[in-house]
């Protein structure tokens, strides 16, 4: 079986700025990423990000990127594609309404991330329709931990932090 796992982690702490790659990153729960963009509340969409909108974590499957460079000829790095967590393995889709963890931390899918003209403005490379129903997921931190680069995304059959571990 192959594992589910991050392979790619970015902040941002400017709205317009690309992301930087980093090897792990503090998840603060109900806030978001250590020195990304939306913990800070200056993301581009900050000010229409009430509760329960998982602006807090988005996550994108490199199968996603590479679908984009082999059937539209768009290349796109995880930077790029302007999502937090890079994953391969899981078909991110499948956790809309699900909790799951990465490493130790909780999350919950709150819904699809699909691509914006936000994205094709930046990147210049008008990835719309390469990441149409691909273009990832939101999500919502549930509890306080450490994200790194090679962590497992464990999906539970019995959901909630604590349940399942």
């Amino acid at each position: 079986m192959t594992k589910a796992q991050v392979i790619g982690i970015f902040v941002s702490e400017r709205a317009t700025e690309l992301p930087v790659s980093v090897k792990q990153v503090l998840a603060v729960a109900n806030r978001g990423l250590q020195n990304d963009r939306y913990l800070l509340r200056i993301g581009t969409y900050s000010n229409t990000n009430p509760k329960n909108t998982g602006r807090e974590l988005t996550l994108i499957e490199q199968e996603s990127l590479d679908h984009a460079k082999t059937e539209y000829g768009i290349t796109l790095s995880g930077a790029e594609a302007r999502r937090n967590i890079l994953t391969k393995n899981v078909n991110l889709n499948e956790l809309v309404g699900r909790q799951f963890r990465i490493g130790t931390v909780w999350i919950e899918g709150i819904r699809l991330c699909h691509p914006c003209a936000h994205l094709d403005k930046l990147t210049r490379k008008h990835a719309l329709q390469a990441l149409k129903n691909r273009g990832g997921l939101r999500a919502n931190i549930l509890t306080d931990g450490i994200i790194s680069v090679g962590d497992q995304v464990i999906v539970q059959r019995l959901l909630g932090p604590g349940i399942g571990d």
